[in-house]
């Protein structure tokens, strides 16, 4: 993993939180039954783990942020929640589904998450996620992109943390490491943000940490600045931001050979 986001439970909860109001529906696609054993990957703030659990399945939260971790326990203590790395973790005991909610484009070495999944699954378990695919947030990354490097000379590409694969690109892994591809699509969700022109701003200190790594305060301010007059005429709607999300859903069965 490449970023180095700094997380702020607080702002995610209160700016951002968006990001599980939505993920309701990958629970509904997930259809947890009682006394199921799920893993909640990158869990967050604990908010769809907890939504989980309500089904009266046994729920278990991981998620790299030790802000996010601490988070979670305090505010749903019967849940057991862990710091582990998505590109590494190691269950003790086999699970009948891993749930992923706008956490695996943060996983820069795909394969070594999904061979993570496998191995924390039952035979016939099933893994259900929603993550960013191919051309989510393109137009905020543009823009970064080249106001960083017009600016001050950045390459941002160096700084990008995200991983967002084809459709084609994640289910061929899938198929390769193990799994049975049942349900996989690829759509546009233009997402928007809250408290009007702070908006944007509030995506951009919550997600693009890592492009800001090289900037004063200052600088940072100027950047936004630039990035919100280049796209306000397009992402500005109705006195409101919408960021230009693209995802991805799968579910996909482990194989039992």
């Amino acid at each position: 993993m490449n970023s180095t986001n700094a997380w702020h439970s607080d702002h995610y909860d209160n700016k951002l939180n968006f990001v599980s109001e939505l993920g309701k529906g990958v629970v509904e696609l997930l259809d947890p039954k009682k006394d199921e054993r799920i893993l909640d990957l990158g869990c967050g703030t604990g908010e769809l783990a907890d939504q989980i659990a309500q089904s009266g399945a046994i729920v278990t939260g991981i998620d790299l942020s030790e802000s996010m971790i601490s988070s979670a326990r305090r505010k749903y203590p019967h849940i057991p929640f862990f710091v582990e790395n998505g590109e590494s973790f190691q269950l003790r005991e086999q699970v009948d589904a891993v749930f992923s909610n706008a956490a695996l484009h943060w996983m820069t070495s795909p394969s070594k998450v999904i061979t993570c999944v496998r191995n924390a699954l039952k035979g016939g378990g099933r893994f259900v996620a929603e993550f960013g695919g191919k051309g989510n947030v393109e137009r905020v990354v543009q823009s970064l992109t080249h106001i960083l490097y017009d600016e001050y000379g950045i390459d941002a590409g160096t700084l990008n943390p995200w991983y967002f694969p084809s459709i084609g690109e994640y289910s061929t892994l899938l198929e390769q490491l193990g799994f049975r591809v049942v349900y996989a699509t690829h759509f546009d969700r233009p997402t928007e943000m809250t408290d009007g022109e702070a908006g944007l701003q509030h995506w951009l200190k919550g997600f693009a940490g890592n492009f800001f790594s090289q900037l004063t305060e200052i600088e940072r301010e100027n950047v936004i600045h630039k990035i919100a007059a280049e796209l306000r005429d397009e992402l500005y709607i109705n006195g409101s931001w919408y960021i230009d999300y693209k995802r991805i859903r799968v579910i996909a069965i482990k194989d039992t050979l």
